[in-house]
């Protein structure tokens, strides 16, 4: 009997025998392949696996680069065009170096609207002076647009040469009187004994002779300095006689 009991021993030792309730030596093997099972059907389609590789080290410094330069981009958009000026202004001379001066612009030919009026400006516009119309000219002829040209005001100070300079009056003259009911002489401020006299204004301008006929309203000692040399036409009003019938 002891003899057959190590026999069996033997037998069931030297794995002749499987068993359904002796699963040893494949316990690890399933449990890990149900383990992945597992994972995979509980796994969500936006989950990561529980081991990822490491990013390598190019990858990992070029989304640095990438998001410095949307923090740059940011911080650009937030500032107004002159501070965003002065910070490149001021990177360039940290980086190449250099003072602030070297890379001021020149205000040499600047040039203000009055300037540009300055060098357009006409006496008269003429249809052929309104072809190939630039923005100064434009701009020329938006200023002479609101001029008041009934009277002009005059420059006597050279009438002893017989030279006399001529301009329309702007608007706050106009309100004032001066020209109309103040003598139209610009250093001149009379308002009595006013006398109207028609001008043919003869002037050069750029390089071509033109002649403009003018009205002024002058006080006597400016009317000799304009008539000093030879008379000129003067501008009578027109009295109307009304009659009252007595019957």
């Amino acid at each position: 009997m002891a003899r057959n009991m190590d026999s069996l021993v033997k037998v069931h030792g030297g794995g002749g025998y499987d068993s359904d309730f002796s699963d040893d030596e494949g316990q690890g093997e399933t449990s890990q392949l149900k383990r992945k099972r597992d994972d995979e059907i509980l796994r969500k389609p936006f989950q990561k696996g529980r081991h990822t590789k490491l990013a390598h080290r190019d990858v990992a410094a070029h989304e640095y680069d990438r998001e410095e330069a949307r923090n740059r981009r940011h911080h650009l958009i937030s500032m107004n065009a002159y501070e965003r000026h002065k910070k490149f202004v001021s990177d360039y001379i940290l980086y190449y170096g250099g003072k602030a001066e070297d890379l001021r612009r020149s205000t040499a030919n600047d040039k203000s609207d009055l300037d540009v009026v300055r060098e357009n400006h006409r006496f008269l516009w003429r249809d052929e002076d309104e072809e190939q119309m630039t923005w100064e000219k434009e701009l020329a002829k938006k200023y002479y647009d609101k001029l008041f040209k009934e009277y002009c005001i005059a420059d006597l100070s050279r009438y002893k040469e017989n030279k006399f300079g001529f301009r329309w009056r702007i608007e706050k003259e106009v309100v004032s009187g001066k020209g109309q009911f103040v003598c139209g002489n610009k250093r001149c401020e009379v308002e009595e004994g006013l006398k109207s006299w028609e001008v043919n204004f003869a002037y050069v301008e750029r390089g071509e002779k033109r002649n403009a006929l003018v009205k002024l309203r002058l006080c006597p000692e400016c009317s000799f300095k304009l008539n000093c040399h030879h008379k000129r036409k003067e501008v009578l009003a027109i009295k109307k006689n009304t009659e009252v019938d007595g019957g």
